[in-house]
């Protein structure tokens, strides 16, 4: 007797998907390599940014041990 397995295929794309979708009939390919190149840039920004509060903090805090 064989067990019954069940397929379940999602008809329905996900957001991503679409958007992907969506991006590729709106853009070209160098248009979409340009968003993508810039958003990785503001990432990128946005890690250095939090680090540089980081070590500021850490500065200060030390100013205010050793004073």
């Amino acid at each position: 007797m064989q067990a019954a397995t069940s397929v379940r295929a999602n008809a329905f794309p996900t957001l991503t998907q679409t958007l992907l979708a969506v991006e590729s009939v709106l853009l070209g390919g160098g248009q979409r390599t340009a968003r993508r190149n810039a958003w990785t840039a503001v990432l990128e920004d946005r890690r250095r940014a939090r680090d540089r509060v980081e070590a500021q903090h850490v500065l200060e805090a030390v100013a205010t041990r050793s004073s």
